[in-house]
């Protein structure tokens, strides 16, 4: 399959949330879907415990691992690492606005260090042989979005990188939280469309406040992928559409209770492995949006799920109190 149609959709990389248990859960529902890792510092990899960091399980395929960091050296080594640990891709993060992300330069600040976040994809492309791409937003602050853009675009695909991830809001440093840089700033998906029609033979994908796959198609007529984030962790059921919708294809399971049924070895097999149930129930939140029992289903998890020594038949007794229509009522 060609690069673009690799990217076509996506999951987007959340702090928290795209965890591997949250990844083979998602990837139950979407053969084609783009999985992302949380962000990983160079750091982290570089000294920490690698196989807690990196470890995934091998039905997530196609999944990236997503590094933060500004040291072309450290980028390069930790890249390295990821590829050897079998992802099918790296992709840097110069979009994430938090302070602890400011604090270790890297993450959105970076956007105002085009040639060093080029000097890092470059060192990069020359230490592995999968995919680079950058995640980034359209400017921070007082940039201005139309310059501040188009030089980090320009800059990371002559240093090598093979696509570009664009959250079409800027990213406030200095005056805004975490929480509502996701939000407050407006979103101008009008200046990703300009981008790639400047650069149309670049693989540009654009993020940021997609709440539906009919808002991503509308998108495809105009850039090559769409990343989907909130949306997609917090209404999983959206995913059971995106094989047919988006791909063509036929979907892995109709309906949200068989994903579940087949979840569950994979459930027993880390719960063997000393996981906590509620660590992996937790991203079911929003499996039965909409569907009768949905309340009582986190109701019952909520309670139960975070007991000590918490088993698989929580929630298999949570799945049965939602009735049977257990597929999402509302268009995804």
């Amino acid at each position: 399959m060609q690069l673009n149609q690799l990217h076509r959709f996506a999951v987007a990389p959340m702090m928290d949330w795209t965890d591997r248990h949250c990844r083979v859960f998602h990837r139950l529902m979407t053969r084609r879907a783009r999985l992302y890792t949380e962000m990983l510092t160079t750091g982290a990899i570089l000294h920490g415990d690698r196989q807690r960091l990196l470890g995934f399980d091998a039905s997530e395929h196609p999944v990236a691992l997503q590094l933060g960091g500004s040291n072309p050296c450290d980028l390069a080594a930790a890249a390295k690492i990821g590829e050897d640990f079998g992802y099918d891709e790296i992709n840097l993060n110069v979009g994430c606005p938090s302070d602890r992300v400011k604090d270790g330069c890297f993450g959105a600040c970076l956007m105002a260090e085009p040639l060093l976040v080029a000097e890092g994809v470059a060192a990069m492309k020359r230490a592995v042989h999968i995919p680079v791409t950058v995640k980034c937003r359209i400017g921070i602050d007082d940039q201005d979005p139309e310059v501040a853009l188009d030089m980090l675009a320009r800059n990371v695909v002559a240093a090598g990188a093979d696509a570009l991830v664009v959250h079409a809001r800027k990213a406030w440093l200095n005056g805004l939280s975490p929480k509502e840089n996701r939000d407050i700033p407006p979103l101008d998906y009008d200046r990703v469309y300009r981008l790639k029609a400047a650069l149309p033979n670049v693989l540009i994908i654009i993020n940021g406040g997609i709440a539906s796959l009919e808002a991503a198609r509308v998108h495809l007529a105009r850039v090559d992928g769409v990343m989907l984030g909130r949306a997609a962790y917090q209404d999983p059921w959206r995913l059971l559409a995106v094989d047919s919708e988006l791909f063509g294809e036929i979907a892995p399971y109709a309906a949200m209770k068989e994903v579940f049924a087949a979840m569950m070895p994979y459930i027993e097999r880390e719960l063997m492995r000393g996981v906590r149930l509620h660590s992996i129930t937790r991203h079911f939140v929003g499996a039965f949006h909409g569907v009768p029992g949905a309340r009582a289903f986190r109701r019952h998890l909520a309670e139960n799920g975070v007991k000590p020594g918490a088993g698989v038949n929580v929630l298999r007794e949570a799945i049965a109190l939602v009735g049977d229509r257990a597929v999402a009522p509302i268009a995804a």
